[in-house]
């Protein structure tokens, strides 16, 4: 859709085809942000046709550099790049910005639009997915390439602004990217000054050089964001070295172009207005129309021949490496493509039918550390981590390698960094090659939750591993104690969250995660040691659809007279209520619920034969009430916690609230009765 030939402009540059669509999308959609595109449109210039290495033509190229946007708001520059550059992304997309359906959402989305990267817009989550794809790749190069045959071997480079430096999570990751040594990272910080509420001067007086200094990043201060020349030189030194990240802070101009509005906060988040951009295009000389771009820039940004030719030449190079080293080559295909091993299945049915230590009566945590030890040899894309918390939530094993302390690995103590841990995950994830698992403690999960609504938003097979996961933990108190987080985490979308019961259940959970390709799972785990249950082949097989009947004892009845249902820890107690009413000649069905969103994936029918229409049922789960409700129904009982835990033993706060075999025995018999 470029314009005819004898569309020129006389005074405009490359970069200034990324401000008027910008200014034109912005216009036609009546809402978005032309300001950072447009301020950004010099640096942007710079890097897309100096430097990235990428093909228009396969987004997917396994050693393209990356970019990421961590300011998402100014989505159309992103958008205006892949359009120009020759990506699968029509001049008629981005005249649907921000419309139902298009391919040009508020937001970059990953998987909606060719070549976008991840999904940014929470400021700082794109600066940490991008720290995730610089250690992905220093790992992935680490593991394949032998000498003579580097095969990865690419940056990644991210657009911040200050919004995204505000954000705590900034911090997190910037200072475990300066430890780790990120060289391949470069960072481009559009120093503007300007946010939502005005110039940032009265809230963000930081000195950001002196910040990235002290982290240990290699910091190219006071470039003028607009000046080719300068920006160039600070590329090209921030790819020169190879022991530290790079940030590069670049003055700029909100709004660049703009003749009454640049450099103001008008600019940042609203239209400019027709008058001003009639007037932007007679000062530029831009006799192009909305959403046309003139021939002679239009071709000097188009890099489909330079990006094929690079691929082709990379091409060549895997080529000669899958000849020397072929298995090496099958496996990073395989990893690349995520493809599970063909043996995986065979080592959890082995997991999970031996008489082992799954068998016996441990803490959950622990059964999930056996299981990665089981596992992790046949799993070379495993890698593992905790938030300073590793002796807690048990996600090291025997073939753990710490990346703090070897430089490579997989394995890595992100330090007390829960949020920026589940954000890195996030930038492994979509990196490709890995499967990133990382621990914390369940009631810190709040510090993550964002990060994990956006691994379920985008798809990704990220696991959580949250340990501690009720009053169970006991002495250390309310503080430690969660009691919302369980019933939190299943209302995000496309999250699933597994609690089980036991060592079996637990592997089950397990596999049920490593096998899921399109979301990211929460593994809840207790601290204290749980009772091991007996599984008939066909109970193990119904425990991976999320809820089963465990037991029952129909006490000559054709249908039990009241279903206990439970989840992780507080299934043994309805074990043991059943036990009592058994005993008194009630016919009772315990079902065990690991996971309430797998389960609720079942068709009808097998949610009718484990939860039957007309019989009362009674929940009891260690966290808040309200949730088991729907479940229960209005003829049942839920029973849980609606407060604050206490500091004391386990076995005392079971008792103080009520969580025991014998009050769910009288919650059975109360609502047996009302029936």
């Amino acid at each position: 859709m470029n314009a005819p030939e004898k569309i020129t402009a006389t005074t405009a540059t490359p970069a200034d085809a990324l401000r008027f669509l910008a200014a034109d999308a912005v216009e036609k959609a009546k809402s978005g942000h032309p300001g950072a595109p447009m301020g950004m449109a010099d640096i942007a210039d710079v890097l897309w046709r100096g430097h990235l290495r990428h093909n228009p033509a396969d987004p997917k190229w396994l050693n393209r550099d990356r970019f990421v946007l961590s300011n998402g708001h100014g989505s159309m520059l992103l958008y205006s790049l892949l359009h120009l550059t020759g990506y699968d992304l029509r001049m008629e997309e981005l005249a649907q910005f921000r419309q139902m359906h298009s391919r040009t959402p508020g937001h970059p989305e990953v998987e909606v639009t060719p070549g976008v990267e991840t999904t940014t817009g929470p400021l700082g989550q794109g600066l940490s997915n991008a720290v995730g794809m610089a250690l992905a790749e220093k790992m992935l190069a680490a593991s394949f390439n032998r000498p003579g045959h580097v095969v990865i071997d690419h940056h990644t480079y991210v657009f911040v602004g200050d919004g995204c430096m505000m954000e705590g999570i900034s911090h997190e990751v910037s200072s475990l990217a300066g430890t780790l040594g990120l060289s391949k990272l470069i960072c481009f910080y559009d120093d503007n000054g300007i946010s939502i509420d005005g110039n940032v001067a009265g809230w963000f007086a930081d000195d950001t050089p002196k910040r990235f200094a002290a982290y240990g990043w290699n910091v190219i201060a006071a470039v003028d964001g607009h000046d080719v020349d300068a920006l160039d030189l600070a590329i090209r030194q921030a790819k020169s070295q190879n022991s530290q990240p790079t940030l590069i802070c670049c003055k700029t101009v909100i709004g660049k172009g703009a003749p009454t509005k640049a450099g103001g906060h008008d600019v940042h988040g609203a239209p400019l207005g027709a008058i001003e951009i009639a007037a932007m295009r007679a000062q530029k000389g831009w006799t192009a129309g909305p959403f046309e771009v003139p021939s002679d820039i239009a071709k000097a940004w188009d890099a489909r021949t330079t990006g094929a030719a690079r691929q082709a030449e990379w091409n060549e190079l895997f080529s000669a490496y899958q000849a020397e080293h072929p298995a090496l080559a099958g496996e990073l295909l395989r990893r690349m493509g995520g493809t599970l091993p063909a043996n995986l299945t065979e080592v959890f049915s082995q997991l999970v039918h031996a008489d082992g230590d799954l068998q016996k009566k441990v803490a959950t945590r622990k059964a999930s550390q056996i299981v990665l030890e089981h596992i992790s040899a046949t799993l070379p894309e495993f890698f593992g981590g905790s938030a300073d918390l590793t002796g807690s939530n048990l996600t090291n094993v025997k073939a753990s390698v710490w990346v703090n302390h070897h430089g490579s690995g997989n394995y890595l103590s992100y330090g007390v960094r829960e949020f920026g841990m589940a954000a890195m995950m996030n930038g492994m994830a979509l990196y490709g090659g890995f499967i990133p698992f990382g621990g914390t403690f369940m009631t810190f999960s709040d510090y993550s939750r964002n990060a994990i609504r956006m691994a379920a938003l985008m798809k990704q097979r990220v696991i959580h591993v949250l340990t501690h996961d009720s009053i169970g933990l006991g002495e250390d108190g309310p503080t430690h104690q969660p009691i919302e987080h369980a019933a939190s985490l299943r209302l995000i979308p496309n999250n699933r969250l597994w609690r089980p019961c036991d060592g079996v259940e637990t592997a089950i959970a397990w596999q049920a995660a490593i096998s899921r390709t399109d979301g990211p799972t929460c593994l809840i785990l207790s601290r204290q040691a749980l009772t091991p249950f007996s599984r008939s082949t066909t109970q193990i097989s119904d425990a991976a659809k999320g809820g089963y009947v465990l037991s029952e004892t129909l006490s000559g009845l054709s249908t039990p007279q009241v279903v206990l249902i439970a989840t992780g820890s507080e299934v043994e107690i309805a074990a043991a209520a059943a036990v009592q009413l058994s005993n008194a000649g009630i016919a009772v069905r315990v079902v065990s619920m690991p996971c309430v969103e797998a389960f609720y994936a079942q068709d009808a029918m097998y949610r009718k034969h484990v939860l039957p229409d007309g019989i009362p049922r009674v929940s009891i789960e260690a966290g808040v009430t309200w949730f088991w409700r729907a479940i229960v129904g209005e003829s049942g009982s839920a029973m849980g916690i609606d407060t604050f835990g206490e500091s004391a033993p386990a076995e005392q706060l079971y008792a103080h609230f009520k969580l025991t075999p014998e009050h769910m025995v009288e919650r059975a018999l109360a609502v047996i009765k009302e029936s």
